[in-house]
Formats: C-alpha cells, sequence, structure tokens
C-alpha cells in the first residue's frame, strides 16, 4: 500500500489561531495558546500519522514586521518552514478585517512558495460578516489557493481541511515513527507550558520579557524533578514575577505543575528559577544558547 507524508507549514499574521488549529489536528495540546498575540515563538512540530498517511505540521510564529533581533529570529523560523513546506497551510483570522498590512505581508511572504497553499479562513464561529467579504474579496484574488471557512476552536470544517491536505501530500515512506506525536524534546514543551502560564498570569509586557529555560530534568525520580529558569530582561521584572511575598510564583508554578503533570502523565516536582538576562531579546549569545536560530547580520529571512 503505498503511504503519503509530508511537511504542512502552518503560517499567517499574528493570533490567527494557527496553535489552536493544529492542536486539533494532531489531538494533543502541543502549542501553547493563550488570548494575547504572538504566544508562538520557536516552530513546534506536530505529527499526525494514520494508516497510510503521515502530517508533519509546523506551528510557526506569526508573520509580522520585525523590530528587534528577536523577531527577525522567528520571523526566520516561520520562512524556514515555509522552504520545507509540501502544503501551506495559511490561518487567517476571520473575525478581523484585514489592514493593508496584513495583506501585503502576506503576500510578501508567500510571493515566493512553491507549495500548494491551502487556505484556513478561521473564527467562523464570531459570525464576523463585514471581516468573512473582505477576506473573500482577497482571497479571490488568489484563485490557486484552496479555501476552507473554519473554526479551529470548535472544530467545524475541519475534517474537510485535514482531508483536502492530506490528498495533497507526496507518496513517500514515513518521515517519523508512527507513534511520534512531536518532533521536540520533552524538556521544549516544558518549558513552553511554563511560559504559557506567563502569559496566562502576568500582564502589560511581562510575558514578552519572560523566556523559559529547563536546566535539570530527572526523569529517574518519582516525583519527576524539574528545574526551569525564568529569565526576564530587567531586574524589576523579577521582583514582578515572583510578587509580594513570593504569592505570584507560586501561583505560576501551581498552574505550570498542573499542565505538566497532564503532558507528563506523572506527578511532577517543579523548582522555578527567576533571573535577569539583559537584553536578552537584542542579544546574538543568549539566543543561541536558549536554543533559538538567529539570522546572520544584514540577513533578510524574507530572502532565503
Amino acid at each position: 500500500m503505498a503511504t503519503r507524508a509530508g511537511y504542512v507549514a502552518l503560517v499567517g499574521r499574528p493570533n490567527a489561531g494557527k496553535s489552536t488549529l493544529m492542536n486539533r489536528l494532531v489531538g494533543e495540546h502541543l502549542s501553547i495558546v493563550t488570548p494575547k498575540a504572538q504566544t508562538t515563538w520557536q516552530r513546534v512540530t506536530g505529527i499526525l500519522t494514520d494508516d497510510d498517511a503521515q502530517l508533519v505540521f509546523l506551528d510557526t510564529p506569526g508573520l509580522l514586521e520585525v523590530k528587534d533581533l528577536f523577531q527577525r529570529s522567528m520571523l526566520a523560523a516561520a520562512v524556514e518552514a515555509l522552504e520545507e513546506a509540501d502544503v501551506v497551510l495559511l490561518v487567517l483570522d476571520g473575525s478581523r478585517i484585514p489592514t493593508d498590512a496584513d495583506r501585503s505581508r502576506l503576500e510578501e511572504v508567500l510571493g515566493e512558495v512553491r507549495a500548494h497553499v491551502v487556505v484556513a479562513l478561521n473564527k467562523v464561529d464570531r459570525n464576523e460578516e463585514a471581516a468573512l467579504e473582505a477576506w473573500r474579496r482577497w482571497l479571490s484574488e488568489h484563485p490557486a489557493w484552496t479555501v476552507h471557512e473554519i473554526s479551529a476552536l470548535e472544530g467545524t470544517g475541519v475534517d474537510a481541511l485535514l482531508a483536502d491536505v492530506r490528498a495533497r501530500l507526496p507518496e513517500g515512506p514515513f518521515l517519523y515513527p508512527p507513534d511520534d506525536l512531536a518532533a521536540q524534546p520533552v524538556r521544549f514543551f516544558v518549558a513552553e507550558l511554563v511560559r504559557e502560564c506567563v502569559f496566562e498570569h502576568y500582564e502589560q509586557e511581562i510575558p514578552y520579557s519572560v523566556i523559559t529555560h529547563v536546566e535539570e530534568m530527572r526523569e529517574d525520580r518519582d516525583p519527576v524533578y524539574i528545574q526551569v529558569t525564568i529569565f526576564v530582561e530587567r531586574p524589576s521584572q523579577k521582583g514582578i514575577l515572583i510578587g509580594k511575598r513570593g504569592a505570584a510564583i507560586r501561583a505560576l508554578g501551581v498552574c505550570a505543575r498542573e499542565k505538566i503533570e497532564h503532558f507528563l502523565g506523572r506527578r511532577a516536582y517543579l523548582d522555578l528559577w527567576v533571573k535577569p538576562l539583559k537584553g536578552w531579546r537584542r542579544n546574538r549569545a543568549h539566543l543561541r544558547r536558549l536554543g533559538y536560530r538567529v539570522p546572520a547580520e544584514g540577513e533578510d529571512p524574507r530572502a532565503r
């Protein structure tokens, strides 16, 4: 029996619902999801395998106008996924009317894409007809793209979308073992779950100034011991993160431990440390050490 396998890059503007859609397609909570925009900072790989097809979904950071080195790194991750993709899954926020910046950014990045583009016009459950009509008019200018109107949150239209993407995969052997659900190591997802709780518990600039890193994970212990460092950009942010008499960091720890235990399927002892890492968003050495791909000096990720 011939099998199909390939990479499916989920791309779109920030807060379009890419992560919610990937989690829905894979059936696992792999990409963090919060009401705040731009929470996906690195490429997350989710794998869906059935009897004769394997879809390797690449959830990417939102296509944004870059303002610092860290955002250049995020854009580079999205562009690299587009280069690898056998199918591009463009996710659009159907609850808001597209701006000229939205349209031009998408056209700029997708202009050189060789793979077929399947469009997920998302959030149709919100019934924002003016926004949906505006997107439909723009999409009519791209007749080669296949369009599905969906709700990633409720699952509406997702089965038809998945069948379309699956049918467009090239024939070939599976790329990962059939039982794999993700390509990243467990430590990656543990760090992401802590960061998800930061987005849920803190406001303003704090979530966007925090980066998490698993320093130690002893899976031979029961409960499994996990030490995570939460880096902040400025010393003043450390006090906000910890809170009065440690109340904020304790609440964060409870949130993160519950998510991690659900993900691991076992008990965990979570040891959180908060440390300043001055200007990490603009520091090449810091970003590389924390596992981010950093574009070279003068490199335009869009031109790769």
